[in-house]
């Protein structure tokens, strides 16, 4: 199996295309190119990338409200999906926030999209609410879920954890990964 290098990098402007079309494989179009330029623009917003030889394959983005990190998307190409990207970014969102000295994480998902919330799960979210009819394109319900202690003593740890899962799970599907 061959194996390709997989780097986390904070996104600037010059990602703004590749953005945009993750965006519409994606989502089919959720944010705007000025959207995404203003959180690029913004001090309280953290937009970051996966990017490989094949180009930008996956990104997220938080943005730091007092002391919470608010999960704003996690998106991977659905061609890379399944092969620990989802695992990496989050990973990476995380251990922004606990640089950052934030508090707490939150997010809301479609309350369908299992996958994603199991992924959440996995990482220690827990469902904190349920926002009815959230989603304006087919009026589905989000769950809002939760994640606490990320300043806690032993949160390190559980980074180092959970980057050495994401690392591993990466190499299983032939992914080198690396964080600048």
């Amino acid at each position: 199996m061959n194996t390709f290098n997989l780097e986390l990098q904070s996104l600037t402007e010059a990602h703004l295309g590749d953005l945009l079309e993750l965006d519409i494989a994606c989502f089919g179009g959720l944010w705007t190119l000025d959207a995404y330029q203003r959180e690029l623009d913004s001090p309280n917003s953290d937009l970051l990338g996966l990017i490989s030889p094949m180009g930008l394959l996956g990104m997220g983005c938080f943005w730091s409200i007092l002391e919470e990190a608010h999960i704003t998307i996690l998106a991977v190409h659905p061609q890379y999906q399944h092969q620990g990207m989802g695992q990496a970014l989050l990973f990476s969102l995380l251990k922004t926030a606990y640089d950052r000295g934030l508090e707490r994480a939150t997010l809301e998902v479609r309350a369908s999209n299992l996958s994603a919330i199991t992924l959440y799960q996995k990482f220690g979210f827990k469902t904190a609410g349920r926002r009815r009819r959230y989603y304006k394109d087919n009026d589905e319900d989000a769950l809002i879920l939760w994640l606490g202690d990320i300043q806690h003593p032993q949160f390190p740890q559980t980074l180092k954890t959970w980057h050495q899962i994401a690392a591993d799970r990466l190499k299983l599907s032939g992914w080198l990964f690396t964080c600048s």
